[in-house]
């Protein structure tokens, strides 16, 4: 039975993921990666991987593929000027595939993850908790790379600010100048001599 689930989810994601890059509508692709993350969640739930199952859907499908939905059905973006280099690209698009798919093949074949290499895990006990061991492996192992991570990370957000903020030549309201203002610097009472029309000759 669980070996049934895993084909079927297995399925799911494979067609959700070749539906993302080949269908033309962004709308709909969006909604296919949705599928996707959902899909791969539930895999990660069968290895007893909740922790990246929970983080999966609560930060890419809650937030992120959300906020990008959002975004690309508001630009209504124009896809004819994108689809008319598409054959142009087409060979070259191609050959980078197949080196993608000789790479991963190469890399997750059965030489490097096959049942003599890698054995099956053993059931893990009850009360057994993927969050608590991967907290302990994050702050105690691998503490070092969390920290510089999280330096890198603070880096590029300072930087994101900093070009944000860069002094642009637009007019803009001072409150505070505005507040001290007084009636004597807005308005200003001048005196003239009364000057009396010359009489017209007679």
């Amino acid at each position: 039975m669980e070996q049934m689930m895993f084909y079927c989810f297995a399925a799911i994601l494979l067609f959700s993921a070749t539906m993302v890059i080949t269908v033309r509508n962004p709308v709909r692709a969006a909604l296919f990666l949705i599928l996707a993350f959902f899909t791969s969640a539930a895999i990660w739930l069968m290895l007893e991987a909740e922790f990246l199952a929970l983080t999966l859907v609560l930060v890419y499908v809650g937030a992120v593929m959300v906020l990008f939905l959002f975004v690309v059905m508001m630009l209504d973006i124009d896809l004819s000027p994108l689809q008319e280099g598409f054959t142009q690209y087409l060979t070259l698009g191609i050959i980078v595939a197949t080196l993608i798919t000789i790479e991963m093949v190469a890399v997750l074949g059965a030489a490097n993850f096959g049942l003599d290499v890698v054995p099956i895990p053993s059931a893990h006990p009850d009360g057994y908790s993927n969050t608590k061991e991967i907290g302990l492996l994050l702050y105690s192992v691998y503490v070092y790379p969390f920290e510089l991570a999280s330096v890198i990370l603070t880096v590029a957000i300072i930087a994101a600010i900093t070009l944000t903020l860069r002094p642009k030549k637009s007019k803009f309201q001072d409150v505070s100048q505005q507040v001290k203002v007084r009636k004597e610097d807005r308005l200003r009472i001048v005196k003239m001599a009364v000057v009396k029309p010359e009489e017209e000759e007679s």
